[in-house]
């Protein structure tokens, strides 16, 4: 059965994530126990604070290492992914698991992505937002009028009926008083730090390539889709997959096109990995006829193994 793993993105986190597989998986354990990073990951993801795991500077190496971890899990049960996706952070995950860096290497990549990402704009300025229940040409129309006020984009494709805008405050409220006159359209303002996927963020994209290049990145060693086209890409070396990098900080992520796609290129089961499962409703939304599993406990492995029997 062909298998794509969705490695979870930013906002999927909680407090005692991942804690589960480190009592039960020593390829787990192994993971949280060897980050080397200048802040204990494993006390913040098992413990909190909450209020620094939902700090962006933060909140990128948690979810990364914990997303790791999970795959090691799997791993540890026969479970292997032909394929490989993640939204917007997520994609780091699934980089790494298809060997293009290290996860330690990864690690303190998305430690200094978040630290960028979290200081890229003065607090306040801007916003994102979700629009439920509008079609996209009518979301493109209104952040095409809010523009006036500023930078306003859709920066996130995530399912049918699910919409991510993004950009300077006053600009995507004023798009979402337009958006909220629709009949069946619901906007709701989410808790991030700044106005990820637009160009708002170039500057911040430009300093991520100085710290990519610190690092040994190669060609992954499976297929990965992107973000920045809903696509596989044949990735010839890790110059051209740095470049990829810094576009997807400033780009929309075209997740709904990268599930289609897999699907059409035979994709029959798909394996959320990381905490929470909110890839795995996108999935359903996008297509309810494949077979999707959410992996955020330790128990949910045999519920992949289960769907491995039926192939």
């Amino acid at each position: 059965m062909k298998t794509a793993f969705l490695f979870a993105g930013q906002g999927s986190q909680y407090v005692s994530m991942g804690k589960d597989f480190y009592q039960s998986s020593p390829a787990a354990a192994k993971i949280f126990d060897s980050a080397d990073i200048d802040f204990d990951v494993k006390e913040i993801c098992f413990e909190g604070p909450r209020e620094i795991l939902n700090d962006t500077a933060y909140t990128q190496s948690c979810v990364f290492l914990t997303s790791m971890a999970i795959a090691r899990a799997l791993d540890e049960k026969g479970v292997k992914a032909h394929c490989a996706a993640g939204l917007s952070l997520g994609e780091y995950s699934a980089l790494c698991y298809c060997g293009a860096f290290s996860i330690s290497d990864g690690l303190n990549i998305v430690r200094r992505r978040g630290q960028l990402m979290a200081g890229a704009l003065p607090a306040g300025t801007s916003k994102m937002a979700a629009v439920m229940g509008c079609e996209v040409s009518v979301i493109k129309d209104a952040c095409r009028q809010a523009s006036r006020l500023g930078v306003c984009r859709i920066a996130n494709y995530n399912c049918p009926g699910q919409i991510v805008i993004s950009g300077e405050k006053a600009a995507v409220e004023k798009a979402g008083e337009i958006l909220s006159a629709q009949p069946r359209a619901r906007v709701i303002p989410l808790n991030v730090s700044g106005a990820f996927h637009t160009s708002l963020l170039a500057d911040a994209a430009v300093s991520l390539g100085r710290t990519l290049d610190k690092y040994d990145i190669r060609k992954p060693e499976k297929t990965v889709y992107f973000n920045t086209t809903g696509r596989r890409e044949e990735v010839k070396d890790g110059r051209q997959l740095k470049e990829i990098l810094c576009r997807q900080m400033q780009s929309s992520v075209y997740f709904q096109q990268i599930v289609e796609n897999m699907i059409a290129d035979g994709v029959q089961l798909f394996v959320e990995v990381g905490p929470g499962a909110a890839l795995s409703k996108f999935v359903k939304k996008i297509d309810r006829n494949v077979r999707v599993v959410s992996v955020d406990k330790f128990s949910d492995i045999e519920k992949v193994l289960e769907a491995l029997k039926d192939e």
